[in-house]
């Protein structure tokens, strides 16, 4: 049944409406034998053993035990039997046509091949910012009007356009261009249906990042007449009052959701200003009250304009790999058909970019089944026909990935390895073409972000992309192709969306409208449910709701209301693959865990869960156990069993302590298959018998499968001891060394595949500058210091580096062949030079720092694009002067680079 729906699902042909309702009752009957595979798998027990005599009296006694479940079962298979054959039955009686082959199956085979072959090669990449095309016109009537410090008070800039067309583009280009200049700045997304409470306390968070640890006493400080909106409302405008601020809300859909936004912000005499986005003329023109307001409509793009940006999205991609194709010739149709629309644009040259053999074929292709007379994409439809090409054009894994995204909200931000390790989890990924099954699933990642249909906006320091986002005009039409094909029910999202009438397999809650997701799951049919996602509050989810046996992906990342029955009911779903507690008030994990034998990701990060059940080396399948939290150094304790029962399947293992007087020392020789190793916590004297064997461990997985190895020692000094180790960790990709480094280990060196190295502070030295430059492969480099309780240390330190060098550190003008992001995030930054041929590939500058002694030779990093600088609140006036200055030298230098200046505070991030 499988093999004919992709067979169906990849025709080249339209579908008409018979067909598509034969395919659900397929797809409908295929999950239901799915459930019934499983359901048999976890109610009925293994056949007895033993020898003839006792293996007779335990069958009769099984046989008894299990007579129920059997029949239930039984019943069941007839059902679907009789199922299958009345679907096959009705195809005939209503003349339903065979539609035959759809794609060629061996020119799937090579698009598969080509995709891991693609993903071997792929370069890495820092996400920057790139200057939008078509803003010319923009630039002059926009910004001007920024710049007039003329006006008094409050303005409005009022955008508006039809969806996809570039009106967030614009907005956010003038934020990120002028945001510096404003003493606050935020941005968010509004959409069609909002919570007016989230809005604020989103500006909230981003004008006062303090603020948002005082959020969990909110309720706790609020009176019986106030609520919580009320209270955020006036915590905002005291922020905000007196004080020049930018904000941009994104998408406004009504005049009744803007009038409740601008009445929660402050207005005085101050040059403040607000960009608003809607799709809709009138509720532009409502935003429009003053003289000093502006209304900008953002047109399609004129053809010299599409064809740059056109060329452009493929050659973003295509030139990298193929120098030599040269000029890159786009048929007049093409343009013709985009109707310059940017959206348009893009996602047809991302479905290009990914066929670099068929360059040429494709632009024919695509004029064959979409002319440009029969596609109008200034209508929503005319759009809908392009991504419906689009998403047609994808291979049948892809296409399954794809219609995944429709689980996350509007605008939010997407983990990539959230995502990734749900695919897998859901099964929608599998080994082949030698890689493994997380390479893999990268691949499938990287592939949708090669085709717009997903946009990268955040990068990691190992230069892969760490967050994404999909369009939203994007995530209506996967939506939509989602319900339509029962894949994923959503609830109290942006978009209105009938109520489901089949059995629901993947449900996503949004919190956008609390009670009609309370009533519409207290409805629908979830006793097939497989997959459930949670967004906001747990209050939303009936506890019922968890009591389905089938269940194998439940995130409820960033939940807030966990009782102790939702705890309870979470560890009987037994067929649970997936869980993710990640930043919910979970508090601690029961030994009844012991019964997930199917459990492979546990993620509790940045939860109160502090210690793991002794049951959780009985999880034979566990492959990542991801705990504690990177920020505050908390970590999780293992348990006293794992020194008797290794976990040899564990791939990840991340944010544990490591502390004899509190939990066992594992010894991780025999964690052969273990890629990342995370220590938050490290107290292992010198004298401990174990002590020796830790670090033997240590060197003895390097020369296994270990990639990325984290240590943070503030007690110890078990990081000096790793310059003893006689063969360095050779297959590293990632290493982070926090701690009282007094030198680095010589083996690093050695590290031909390392491109992302965090070190401390405390090795900050030209001799280590210039051991570090002949990495060919470093892509980040970081030092770091964020141990408060340590910071008279760093006057040492600083003392230390004046009488070696005369407190100056000197990056070398040779080596970092590869290097694209340097941070420095210390209280402490000694005087810094750049020599003048140093770091040549360096796009991206981090600093963040309490006291700054002075940074010279900037201008000589000929590739540098953005120069990040943070200022402590507390700071010296000396030092934010030297800040100052600094800024307005880097935003003259010959490459222009763009300067961000923040002030951030102790204990935020």
């Amino acid at each position: 049944m499988q093999a004919f729906l992709i067979n169906l699902g990849t025709s080249d042909k339209e579908h008409n409406a018979q067909t598509k309702d034969w395919m659900k009752q397929i797809r409908d009957i295929s999950y239901d034998i799915e459930d019934c595979i499983d359901d048999f798998a976890h109610r009925l027990p293994k056949d007895p053993d033993g020898d003839v005599f006792c293996s007779f009296i335990r069958m009769v006694m099984h046989d008894v035990r299990t007579w129920y479940p059997r029949r239930d079962i039984a019943t069941k298979l007839v059902e679907l039997k009789n199922r299958a054959e009345h679907v096959g039955t009705r195809r005939t009686r209503y003349g339903v046509c065979d539609l035959g082959a759809g794609k060629d199956s061996s020119k799937e085979a090579d698009e598969a091949a080509y995709l891991a072959a693609e993903n071997q090669v792929s370069t890495r990449q820092i996400v920057s910012v790139k200057e939008p095309v078509g803003m010319a016109d923009a630039k002059k009537k926009l910004e001007p009007w920024i710049k007039d410090s003329s006006k008094k008070g409050r303005s409005v800039l009022s955008i508006v356009g039809f969806g996809g067309v570039g009106k967030t583009t614009v907005a956010m280009d003038l934020y990120r261009k002028f945001g510096d200049q404003f003493e606050h700045r935020a941005s968010v997304n509004v959409s069609q249906k909002f919570e007016i409470e989230a809005i604020l306390s989103n500006i909230l968070s981003q004008v006062k990042p303090q603020a948002t640890f005082q959020k969990g006493d909110q309720g706790r400080r609020r009176t019986k007449t106030e609520s919580i909106e009320h209270q955020i409302k006036e915590e905002l405008a005291q922020h905000l009052k007196g004080k020049r601020y930018l904000l941009v809300f994104d998408d406004v859909w009504s005049a009744s959701a803007w009038e409740k936004i601008r009445n929660c912000l402050p207005s005085d005499e101050t040059r403040s200003i607000i960009i608003v986005t809607t799709r809709f003329q009138a509720v532009a023109t409502i935003c429009i009250r003053d003289k000093n307001d502006l209304l900008h409509k953002v047109e399609h793009l004129p053809d010299d304009e599409s064809k740059d940006l056109l060329e452009q999205s493929v050659s973003e991609y295509y030139h990298s790999k193929d120098n030599q194709r040269g000029q890159i010739i786009i048929p007049k149709d093409i343009l013709e058909l985009c109707c310059g629309l940017p959206l348009a644009i893009v996602t047809l040259a991302g479905l290009v970019a990914c066929r670099r053999e068929r360059f040429d074929q494709q632009w024919k292709e695509i004029c064959i089944f979409l002319p440009p007379k029969s596609v109008n994409c200034h209508t929503p439809e005319g759009v809908k026909k392009i991504l419906n090409y689009c998403y047609n054009d994808l291979p049948g894994d892809l296409r399954t990935c794809s219609l995944y995204l429709s689980v996350f909200p509007k605008a939010q931000k997407i983990s990539r390895k959230r995502l990734t390790r749900r695919w897998i989890a859901e099964g929608f990924v599998s080994e082949k073409h030698g890689q493994s099954i997380e390479e893999l699933a990268e691949t499938y990642f990287n592939q949708l972000i090669i085709r717009k249909i997903l946009q990268p906006v955040e990068h990691s320091n190992n230069g892969k992309v760490k967050a994404c986002q999909v369009h939203d005009m994007v995530l209506e039409y996967i939506i939509a192709k989602s319900s339509e094909e029962n894949f994923i029910t959503v609830l109290g999202g942006h978009w209105l969306m009938p109520t489901p009438r089949n059995k629901v397999r993947r449900l996503s809650l949004h919190s956008s409208d609390l009670n009609h997701v309370k009533e519409t799951t207290r409805r629908i049919n979830l006793s097939h449910l497989r997959s459930l996602t949670v967004f906001g509050n747990l209050s939303q989810l009936t506890s019922l709701s968890f009591k389905y046996g089938i269940l194998q992906v439940l995130d409820l990342e960033d939940c807030k209301g966990f009782k102790k029955h939702h705890v309870k009911a979470i560890f009987k779903m037994l067929l649970l693959k997936y869980l993710n507690l990640r930043r919910t008030d979970v508090k601690k994990i029961p030994s009844k865990i012991g019964k997930l034998k199917y459990l492979e990701t546990l993620d509790i990060r940045e939860t109160n869960v502090k210690e793991l059940p002794d049951a959780i080396v009985q999880l034979d399948k566990m492959t990542e156990i991801l705990g504690g939290n990177k920020h505050t150094q908390e970590a999780l304790k293992m348990p006293k069993d794992i020194e008797k029962k290794p976990m040899k399947s564990l791939r990840t293992l991340l944010g544990i302590t490591i502390d004899p007087e509190l939990t066992a020392v594992p010894d991780l020789h025999e964690y052969t298959s273990l890629r990342k190793l995370a220590i938050y916590k490290l107290n292992i004297k010198e004298k401990d018998p174990n002590f020796r064997t830790f670090r033997s461990s240590i060197e003895y997985l390097g020369g296994c499968s270990l990639e990325t190895l984290v240590i943070h020692d503030m007690v110890s000094d078990f990081l000096n001891s790793l310059d003893l180790m006689t063969s360095p960790p050779k297959y590293l990709y990632e290493l982070e060394l926090h701690g009282m480094l007094i030198k680095i280990p010589q083996w690093i060196s050695y590290l031909g595949d390392l491109r992302m190295l965090t070190l401390s502070i405390s090795v900050l030295r030209t001799d280590t500058l210039l051991l570090l430059s002949q990495l060919q492969s470093l892509f980040s480099l970081t030092f770091s210091f964020n141990n408060k309780d340590q910071d008279p240390y760093l006057e040492e330190i600083l003392y230390k580096n004046k009488s070696d060098s005369n407190g100056e550190i000197v990056v070398p003008d040779s080596g970092f062949k590869n290097l694209k992001l340097l941070r420095f995030f210390t209280p402490v930054l000694p005087t810094l030079i750049f020599s003048e041929k140093a770091m040549p590939e360096l796009e991206r500058l981090y600093m963040r720092f309490k006291v700054l002694e002075g940074i010279f030779g900037m201008e000589t990093l000929e590739r540098l694009q953005e120069v990040h600088l943070g200022v402590n609140d507390k700071a010296s006036k000396f030092t934010k002067s030297v800040l100052t200055d600094l800024a307005k030298a880097a935003r003259k230098y010959p490459n222009k680079p763009r300067v961000i200046v923040d002030e951030y505070y102790d204990g935020v991030k």
